[in-house]
Order: structure tokens, then sequence, then C-alpha cells
């Protein structure tokens, strides 16, 4: 076929190029079922790849003529070279990933998507296995990806040495492999952590979390070394948690690029706030990033984290998952109407007090926990309880957990 009325450039150099020459375009043919304008726009797809031209595209030149624009364009261009919004293009899928889509996921990758750090439920001073049993049912009836226990949400440092261990076998036995178990088994002394991610592997946990060592504030030679010394010592996945707001140290990007090249660290839990240290980490190593921050959850996955350890996932995990699955699918119109409605909720909801506190009350409120607290942690006041049922009410909590 021939496409009339078509005057392509030829032999023009356009600014933004190379400075080579058009090829004229052998337009009165087809190719792979696209006659006429569908091959003209794949011929201009492969020249202009092929020359890596960065500010003119055939889709430049297609929208100063509307009337030659294919439709329906049964070809996928490559979504680098494209001018117009990534959600309204085919992303370009290179041989190389589809041949080895191995070679392109990032470890630990299959612990993406919802994580919740669960609360620990205490009654009359004790551990509560009975309402810890329905708190993990409840999480895997909403379709949560991973349970992570004994973390600083299931205030592991109240817990004793028993209890510690205790929480982390009763959520294996009672997951049963359903999901993934994530064993909160960090510690700023390196050989608690080993004795507790040693015990946390031999009950069946997934992976272990490995909060950066705090109060004694290491150097970053002595955080890589601790956590090294971890991975090298135990055969399950090792999620570095870095959290400067409380162990008082970051972790430098630096590190956990070092860090990146132990086969036993895959995945960082990223808790500094800074979206900065996020693409960093994502730009120049192969670790899973997974958001530490409910609120920064969607930022941090824009820019290539997989998915968030959540807090407000104990109250609300559906709509978590909902956030997470459309920023995950690249729907970021509804992620972003979710990020919107979430953001509010836990700006206010965690900016009460300190956590586990305004998540313990809010379970309590929705008849799902005691709220009871081990000191030195202590509950909300009256007022500060009204602002927490004001914020449950309008964000329609009851239809959101049900």
């Amino acid at each position: 076929m021939h496409l009339s009325g078509c005057n392509l450039p030829r032999g023009e150099a356009r600014q933004g190029s190379t400075g080579a020459k058009f090829r004229p375009l052998p337009l009165n043919r087809s190719v792979r079922g696209l006659p006429g304008r569908g091959w003209a726009c794949w011929c201009l797809a492969r020249q202009f790849r092929a020359r890596q031209f960065c500010r003119f595209t055939a889709f430049d030149w297609f929208a100063t003529r509307p009337n030659l624009m294919p439709a329906e364009p049964a070809w996928v261009f490559p979504a680098r070279y494209l001018a117009f919004p990534p959600n309204q293009i085919k992303r370009y899928t290179s041989r190389r990933e589809r041949d080895h889509p191995q070679m392109n996921q990032r470890k630990g990758s299959e612990f993406a998507g919802l994580a919740v750090a669960i609360i620990t439920p205490f009654r009359d001073g004790t551990l509560d296995v009975a309402r810890l049993r329905e708190q993990i049912e409840f999480q895997i009836d909403a379709g949560t990806n991973c349970i992570v226990p004994a973390g600083t949400t299931g205030e592991s440092p109240t817990l004793s040495h028993d209890e510690h261990e205790r929480v982390i076998a009763e959520t294996i036995a009672c997951v049963a492999g359903r999901v993934k178990v994530m064993a909160g088994t960090g510690s700023n002394s390196t050989a608690e952590a080993l004795r507790l991610t040693r015990r946390a592997a031999a009950e069946g946990a997934d992976a272990t979390l490995q909060v950066a060592p705090y109060y004694n504030k290491p150097t970053q030679e002595g955080m890589y070394r601790h956590f090294k010394a971890i991975a090298e010592d135990v055969d399950i996945p090792v999620c570095v948690y870095n959290i400067p707001g409380r162990t008082g140290k970051n972790i430098e990007v630096e590190t956990i690029q070092r860090l990146a090249e132990l086969p036993g660290i895959t995945m960082v839990k990223e808790a500094t706030g800074s979206l900065d240290q996020c693409s960093a980490i994502l730009g120049t190593t192969d670790l899973t990033v997974l958001s530490g921050d409910d609120s920064l959850t969607l930022p941090m996955m824009s820019v290539g984290a997989e998915g968030v350890i959540s807090v407000a996932g104990n109250v609300v995990p559906n709509v978590m998952l909902e956030l997470v699955r459309a920023a995950a699918s690249g729907d970021y119109t509804t992620a972003a109407e979710v990020h919107h409605r979430l953001y509010s909720f836990c700006s206010i909801m965690l900016g009460l007090s300190t956590n586990p506190i305004p998540v313990k009350a809010a379970m309590e409120m929705l008849g799902r926990d005691t709220g009871e607290l081990r000191l030195p942690m202590v509950a909300l006041d009256d007022a500060e309880r009204a602002i927490l049922q004001e914020s449950l009410q309008k964000f329609g909590i009851e239809s959101a957990v049900s």
C-alpha cells in the first residue's frame, strides 16, 4: 500500500539529533500486518531508536499531522522516546526482558506488596496468643502479602527473650505457609541478633527484618560487619531496616551498596524519610526497597520501590492494598486518590503519639484489641482519643475494615 499525502522528512536533520541524515522511508510496503500508516510509524521507530534521537520522535511528527496519525496503533514504541504520558502507551519490553525475565527482577522481589508490622496483643500484662491469631487471620483474609511480627509496632523492646521468640513462633505456626513471615530479629548486639535470627530461621521464617544497631551508634564499617555477619550466618533473606529517627544513625547509601553485594542481603526497609536516599539505593543496587513510612509509599513506589511494611495496615489493610496494587500496575491516578485519603488519616493517627500507641487505641475502638501497652508506652489521653475517634469516623473506618 502507499501512504498518500504523507510528506515524511527526507534528508533533514532535527535539533537534538546526531546530525545524521534520514534515509527515505519505503512507504509502499506493509510489515507484520501493518499497512500504510502503521508501516510508517514502525519504520520511523526503527530509525529513531537506532540513532537515539531524544527530542524528535515519530509521535512528535504525527502530532503535527493528526489526519495521518493511526487511530489504534498495533505496534509498541520504545517508552523512553515518547512525548506522551506513559499511561497512554504500552511499556517497551526488550528481547532480554522477554527471554530472561528473571534477570530483571530485584533481589527480594518476592516480598513485594503489602507487609504489615503487626501489633503484639497483651491481656493483663501477658501475651494474648488467641488475639494474636485473630490478628493474623484478619490480615490473611484481607490479602496481606507478608506478616512482620516482633517489630517496633510489635513492642519488641518490651518483650522478654522468651516472649519475642514465642510471638515469632506462634505467627509462623498460625500462618502455616499461606503468606510470608518476615521476623523482626534485630538487635544492637550482633550476638543477640544472631541468636534471635537463628531461632526464627529454625522455626520457618521466610525472612528476617534487621534494624540498624541503636543507641550504641556504630560506624558505617561496624554496621556493614554487623549485617554481613547475620547474612552469612543464616540462609533466609535479610531486610535491612534503616530508621535513623529511632536508631540515632543513618545507614549511608555507600554502606547499603556494599551490603547489596552480599547474596543474603536482599531488601531495604527505607524509613529515613528521604526520597533522595531511596532513589540512590534503587539506582545503584539490585535490592528491593520497601517503604517504612505509610505516607511515603506512593512517592517511593513511583521511583521503583515495590511495596511497604505498614503500620496503618493493622487498621486498614485493604485500603493499603488498593494503594500498593494501583501503583504497582501503573494506575497512578487511582493510587494518588487513595494516597491522599490515607495521608490525612495516617498523619492524624500516627501523629498523635509514638507508634504503636495510636494504632493500639484505634484497634481497641474497633473491638480488635484490648489496647493494653507496656511501660514506658502509655495510652492516649481523653483529648487525643477524641481526635482519633473523629479521624476514624471521617475515614469511614467501619466499612474500610469490614
